[in-house]
């Protein structure tokens, strides 16, 4: 649920408004913001025009692309936000831009938990791999979407409060609006165990199941190079998932009994809130961690990505020889020119 902004509980103590949360937020956005698009947009390119879709975990990288690019998008206006600490423009589109931070994370966290359970299956059990079909890959995204999204939706409405009494508050300054200490454990304990815990426990398990089928079986050396391509593929899914997201679900237990006023240490509470930015932006870095996922785990997108890659180099060298070849001979013809006011008689006779 993130928000930084300080309660009437947090206001009791001196100096827990955070106000270098602005400079760091615009500084972790902009370093985000052109490497996220940039290798989202050639990322969902590659997976959708040329990656065969018979490829495991096409379908659930291609929506992961998806959830990354869409929050990058929002970044321009968030980093704007941060910058003049003045939100101009409507307030569902700072809803809609708090909604798609959220809807981002957890689809991330799903996606990377699908794309480590279907390849660490598929390499137990390959006979189920052969058999199948891309529309249940399809049909499992949309499950994850509808869940994910609907899951999501009371973040913006619980933090809509803010927006109704300062419209030109936005993200990190709006308020939480007042819930019962029920609602409050119901929220924390869905967010960990579904967004979490559960994610946690299915990818270290995915994990060691790889890694000890790479240790037990005597396969022949095709089999071996398989078992270690899924095995680098379910470790880069574990190392995004502990670097972007373990910080966040750590801290927000304790974020939301500050924002409920239980704790009264004002030590504590500044310490809560300084580590909830800190953890945001660390959960930011998916955008430009996931496509790594795709380059260096999945043969086929690197190898189309080299060659692409290259034709699109080879082409700026064409074009950057094609007009040196072109300025090269206006040089020529200048020069001739010249030549020819000079000595007109001799132009005739290079004419004739």
């Amino acid at each position: 649920m993130g928000s930084n902004s300080t309660s009437s509980a947090e206001s009791n103590c001196n100096g827990t408004y955070l106000t270098f949360q602005y400079s760091l937020y615009a500084t972790t956005y902009i370093f985000i913001f052109i490497p996220g698009l940039l290798a989202n947009s050639v990322a969902l390119w590659v997976l959708c025009r040329f990656i065969s879709k018979k490829n495991k975990a096409i379908i659930f990288m291609i929506n992961l692309s998806v959830a990354d690019l869409a929050h990058v998008l929002s970044l321009p206006l968030r980093i704007y936000y941060y910058i003049n600490r003045h939100w101009p423009f409507q307030r569902a589109l700072c809803l809609l831009c708090f909604y798609l931070k959220y809807l981002n994370m957890y689809a991330s966290i799903f996606f990377l938990t699908c794309i480590s359970l279907q390849r660490c299956l598929f390499l137990l059990k390959p006979f189920r791999a052969r058999n199948w079909k891309r529309r249940y890959d399809v049909a499992i995204s949309a499950a994850v979407w509808i869940i994910v999204g609907t899951a999501c939706l009371p973040l913006p409405i619980l933090r809509s409060a803010g927006l109704a009494n300062n419209s030109e508050s936005c993200f990190a300054d709006l308020g939480l609006q007042d819930i019962t200490m029920a609602s409050s454990i119901g929220m924390v304990t869905a967010a960990e165990l579904g967004g979490f815990v559960l994610p946690v426990v299915i990818i270290t398990y995915c994990t060691w199941k790889t890694r000890k089928s790479l240790q037990e079986f005597q396969d022949p050396p095709q089999n071996i190079k398989e078992r270690k391509k899924a095995l680098r593929m379910v470790l880069m899914c574990a190392v995004v998932f502990i670097v972007c997201f373990t910080p966040y679900h750590l801290n927000f237990p304790f974020f939301m009994m500050v924002k409920q006023r239980v704790f009264s240490n004002c030590s504590f509470i500044r310490n809560t809130l300084c580590f909830h930015i800190i953890s945001l932006c660390l959960a930011n870095l998916n955008c430009c961690l996931d496509p790594v996922v795709y380059y260096f785990m999945t043969s086929e997108f690197r190898d189309q990505f080299s060659e692409h890659g290259n034709l699109v180099i080879q082409s700026c060298l064409h074009c950057k020889d094609s007009t040196l070849e072109i300025r090269q001979r206006k040089e020529n013809l200048q020069t001739i020119s010249l030549e020819c006011l000079d000595v007109p008689t001799q132009c005739d006779e290079m004419v004739i």
